[in-house]
């Protein structure tokens, strides 16, 4: 279907929609929200839409499918509308992530070239072994070596311990320094 008279058909039905989610949902605002949802749901999907079936039952599906979805969440959830939980709720301080970030590129800068290179290309770049090879232009295992030593060298320089946890806030140091992206 092209666009344009899917526009159309579209904006055809926003009224039947918008009745249809006031009756579910019983607020005008939630009924907005939920009329947008599905539009840009169908919008989005209109690669699935069978011309000649009817538009408006498939908006209607979707648009019935996303409040239930919604209101399946929303049990899973918590209302804390004065902010009492999340006032308890202990918090990382903001500065750990910059610090440990700080001291990532400062251990990073101090590796041989060949290290920081591999170390880039698949802790942060998330190229595979086969990919990183052939940009460094050496064998697999040669990429498989300077990435261990370089990730040893970091941890070392970091002061990170083996078996303890880390809580990098920054998931890019953690691909760099994590270990368990040797699986490609």
């Amino acid at each position: 279907m092209n666009r344009e008279k899917a526009k159309t058909e579209l904006v055809g039905h926003m009224k039947v929609l918008r009745a249809f989610a006031l009756s579910l949902t019983r607020n005008s605002a939630a009924a907005d929200d939920l009329v947008q949802d599905t539009v840009l749901k169908a919008w989005s999907n209109l690669d699935k839409f069978q011309e000649g079936t009817n538009m408006r039952a498939w908006l209607f599906t979707i648009l019935r499918n996303t409040f239930y979805s919604e209101r399946r969440k929303a049990v899973r959830e918590v209302a804390d509308s004065d902010g009492a939980m999340t006032e308890r709720l202990p918090e990382k301080p903001s500065h750990d992530g910059r610090l440990q970030l700080a001291d990532f590129r400062t251990a990073l800068a101090e590796l041989p070239p060949e290290e920081r290179e591999v170390l880039t290309l698949i802790g942060v770049l998330q190229y595979s072994y086969e990919e990183a090879a052939e940009v460094c232009g050496v064998k697999v295992g040669t990429i498989k070596s300077r990435l261990n030593r370089g990730r040893e060298a970091l941890a070392e320089r970091m002061g990170l311990v083996e078996d303890e946890a880390m809580e990098m806030t920054d998931s890019v140091t953690h691909g760099v320094v994590s270990a368990s992206n040797n699986s490609r």
